[in-house]
């Protein structure tokens, strides 16, 4: 028997953080929902407006809760796969305040203002250095492990992080270049329709990287531990990363229909966006089909519940998005509230739910204890569920009424409503999305209960590394 222990500190630490984080992000969420349907909310008061507190809400809750939920599983899946402690664990512990730094700096400059104006990459220069030299530690720390792993097999969740550490590293450094001109402010490195190309290349595939293929990871490896079920198909979770990793990359084109970008680059986007679908639903499906002949686990088992409704709506959102991409269906989408609530199924309903039943999983391991309750969980997943489904159907209504209303034309060509008409009717929407955050929000704070009664019990935990002799 081998003497030498996995390294939990650092993983325990960060899923704690994602916890506390999604509730911070998520609560931001909630406000900025509320004076949508409420304009008084902002308590006139610049640093409490929808426009600096929307890229707070995005940034804290991507980066700082799904970041820190992407940080704690990928570090905890790669020693269990390659039997092998955590390479430069310094390292991995720089990793984490590295990167609750940034979130702490992006929770500062963002209210005040301070900003580069670019999607899901709104932090200045020198933040964006930091994130640089953190994401450069965190790669290091994840592929040193797989180098000195113990086990010949790389196992596939270990090939999603691997793709979403390098591919995030390229989109960061390439969509943040820029000219500074004083501490607090930087002008892009391109101009024009060229910055919005690159911004979107950046920002969808940071919808496809960071929220798809790192999460992948995450179902890869959790989804069959917690069903006690090898995945379904081996060799399609190869086809798929491949398959994702090639076509994934050309799809950000189709944030930019009936722009000044070239009309041959706007179709080629739609076109791979459309093709994106056979890799999306081969995940789906994989992960699905993982649960054959223990679908009844379902009934009891409400972590299992968190996964499986994530999968659907990972499905989902990724039937939507491609739909959305067509030239005539992005028509009507196209700066309505349907593209928030396709956003918002696939952030609240895949992400979240998958990172939710992942933490689920992790943190009776990481403690040593068993979870303080599991009736807590299930009704977690029944308030949160609920709340999706609330926020995306108001926002899925909302959206196709508003493009069907500016688009409505008279018999002599003038509009039939005006812009006021549509935001008036819109309100009922957005008082009841406010109610599904709200929802969602208060399954957070019950899973944070969950969790600091669950570390109240913790134990010593001893996880000790299998020989070599062991490992096959």
């Amino acid at each position: 028997m081998n003497d030498e222990t996995y390294n939990y500190a650092v993983v325990r630490k960060f899923a704690v953080m994602a916890v506390i984080w999604g509730i911070v992000g998520m609560a931001v969420g909630v406000l900025i929902a509320s004076q949508m349907a409420w304009p008084a909310m902002n308590f006139d008061t610049p640093w409490l407006t929808f426009g600096r507190l929307r890229p707070l809400h995005t940034n804290a809750v991507v980066f700082a809760f799904g970041g820190s939920a992407l940080f704690a599983t990928s570090y905890y899946v790669v020693q269990r796969t390659c039997h092998v402690r955590l390479f430069a664990p310094k390292l991995a512990e720089f990793t984490f305040w590295g990167w609750m730094l940034v979130i702490l700096l992006a929770a500062i400059t963002l209210p005040m203002g301070i900003t580069s104006s670019k999607e899901y990459a709104e932090l200045e220069w020198p933040i964006d250095l930091l994130i640089t030299v953190v994401w450069v530690a965190y790669a290091v720390v994840f592929f040193g492990t797989i180098a000195t792993r113990k086990v010949k097999h790389i196992y596939v969740a270990n090939w999603f992080f691997g793709s979403f550490i390098l591919t995030v590293a390229v989109l960061h450094i390439v969509n943040s270049a820029a000219v500074p001109v004083s501490l607090f402010k930087s002008y892009s490195a391109y101009a024009g329709v060229q910055d919005a190309m690159i911004q979107w290349w950046y920002g969808h595939n940071a919808v496809g990287f960071f929220l798809t293929a790192g999460f992948l990871g995450i179902m890869y490896y959790f989804l069959p531990k917690q069903a006690e079920r090898p995945v379904y198909s081996y060799r399609l979770s190869v086809v798929h990363f491949w398959a994702l990793a090639f076509t994934y990359i050309w799809a950000g084109p189709h944030h930019l229909h009936y722009t000044a970008l070239p009309d041959w680059t706007q179709s080629l986007g739609m076109v791979f966006s459309l093709i994106l679908l056979a890799p999306s639903w081969g995940g789906m499906i994989n992960g699905m089909m993982t649960l054959s002949g223990a679908w009844d686990k379902l009934r009891t088992d409400p972590i299992l519940k968190f996964m499986i409704v994530s999968i659907s709506f990972y499905g989902m959102s990724t039937f939507e998005g491609p739909m959305m991409a067509i030239k005539t269906v992005n028509a009507l989408s196209h700066y309505t509230d349907w593209t928030v609530g396709h956003v918002h199924s696939g952030a609240l309903g895949w992400v979240a739910f998958i990172s939710i039943g992942a933490l689920y999983f992790l943190l009776p391991r990481l403690f040593g204890t068993e979870m303080y309750s599991k009736k807590l969980i299930e009704m977690h997943f029944w308030i949160a569920t609920i709340g999706i489904v609330l926020y995306i159907t108001s926002m899925w209504i909302s959206g196709v009424m508003q493009g069907l209303m500016w688009r409505a034309v008279n018999a002599d060509g003038t509009l039939t409503y005006s812009f006021v008409e549509s935001v008036q009717s819109m309100h009922p929407f957005y008082v009841v999305r406010f109610l599904g955050g709200v929802m969602f929000l208060t399954g957070m704070v019950i899973m944070a209960y969950n969790m600091f009664k669950t570390i109240a019990n913790r134990q010593p935990v001893v996880a000790t590394i299998p020989a070599p002799a062991e490992a096959h």
